[in-house]
């Protein structure tokens, strides 16, 4: 089995999509500490003056001691209305905008407590509207053990794994050498992306997959998938056996 993994991300960016379409089973890491100023509650699309954030804000009160699947959202703040002005105001036009508003229509409609329960329901969403087809698993609901390498091995042993894939800052942290102790294959993700169709002039990339649906539609996995390598490419590396996954990988 191949298996990847991510702490819950608000309107995750392309490179994301890539890595769980990877995978044979993807784990929502709920269990991971809360990191402020990361990407579990904010991400970027575009606007007539540029790139902005949209964020959800949080009660960050006592958040180093909470997992991420704790942490509640701040709704004394007006943030569903503004990100969907936010959103109407800026992909109107798009393509693809009435195919994809009513989502957000009903999202932002709804009084969300915690910010992984948000992040869970709108993940699901975009990866079948993406036809990704991987398995969904949900880190809180199993009893995952260490800190870093060590948790994602734990994970992995767990899970019956016999390939990882590590995003590409997983290079500073794997020890190698414990996967290979216990036979699995690691491989380490890195991203190409992709220049799509954009409004707004010059094309900005590491926005929020929004951006490519509104603009790009059903051909948006297509999009994503480009110039990157595929499950069947890691398959037939896995069936050779003569040469690293990182080798190929980079």
């Amino acid at each position: 089995m191949i298996l990847t993994a991510h702490q819950p991300v608000y309107l995750p960016w392309l490179g994301l999509f890539h890595k769980i379409a990877l995978a044979d089973t993807f784990v929502f890491f709920d269990q991971v500490q809360y990191l402020p100023k990361d990407w579990m509650n904010r991400n970027k699309i575009k606007t007539s003056s540029g790139e902005i954030f949209l964020t959800v804000p949080v009660f960050r009160k006592g958040h180093r001691e909470k997992k991420t699947s704790e942490i509640e959202i701040n709704n004394d703040e007006n943030w569903q209305n503004k990100h969907l002005k936010t959103i109407k105001l800026n992909y109107s036009k798009s393509p693809y905008y009435k195919k994809y508003i009513t989502f957000f229509e009903e999202v932002y409609s709804k009084k969300w407590v915690k910010l992984s329960e948000l992040n869970e329901h709108m993940l699901k969403w975009f990866m079948n509207e993406l036809e990704i087809k991987t398995k969904f698993l949900r880190a809180s609901d199993y009893e995952f053990s260490g800190n870093k390498s060590d948790l994602v091995l734990d994970m992995c042993k767990k899970l019956d794994t016999e390939l990882y894939i590590f995003g590409s800052m997983g290079k500073d942290y794997a020890k190698n050498e414990d996967f290979t102790k216990e036979k699995i294959q690691i491989i380490f993700q890195e991203y190409n992306h992709p220049i799509y169709p954009q409004m707004f002039g010059e094309f900005i990339s590491n926005l929020s997959i929004i951006d490519l649906l509104f603009n790009c539609g059903p051909k948006s996995k297509e999009i994503i998938m480009s110039n990157n390598i595929s499950k069947d490419h890691i398959f037939e590396i896995y069936r050779k056996q003569d040469k690293s996954f990182q080798d190929v990988i980079e």
